[in-house]
């Protein structure tokens, strides 16, 4: 009887660690971040005030994978993602750059927001994708940089 109740209280003791154990999905998720920063973006977690005609809640703090864009780009723009592959400004007109709206449609449908300044370009993703999605987003923010 001794046995059984040093094995309940080992139990007891050490159930609270599993606890503390990442899940598979916070480990895909490290491990998505940890690729980005390999392939050189910058990932953070920024808050975000969203449109008030954005369906859902999307998430706040909200994934910002972000480059740098080389010298020599003045222009500044902002797109939200309100349904899959409509991109629309802030007032809900339409990209009408067609090289950009071709960019725009290659990305995922949990890509929320993508702007660009003159120092920046930066996106907002949902991180629902694997490795090749994150390639491929990569991909976008250094042709657009």
């Amino acid at each position: 009887m001794t046995p059984w109740i040093i094995l309940a209280l080992l139990f007891l003791l050490l159930s609270p660690l599993v606890w503390l154990r990442p899940s598979a999905r916070q480990n895909a998720r490290m491990n998505l971040r940890l690729e980005a920063r390999r392939m050189g973006l910058a990932m953070h977690l920024a808050r975000q005030d969203w449109p008030h005609w954005m369906p859902g809640p999307p998430p706040s703090p909200c994934p910002q994978y972000s480059r740098a864009r080389r010298s020599g780009h003045a222009d500044a723009w902002c797109y939200w993602q309100p349904e899959a592959g409509r991109w629309v400004s802030q007032w809900g007109e339409p990209c009408t750059d067609e090289t950009l709206a071709q960019h725009l449609a290659s990305l995922p449908a949990d890509v929320y927001k993508i702007e660009a300044d003159r120092q920046m370009i930066a996106l907002y993703w949902g991180e629902r994708g694997d490795a090749e999605t994150l390639r491929r987003i990569a991909a976008l923010l250094d042709a657009l940089a």
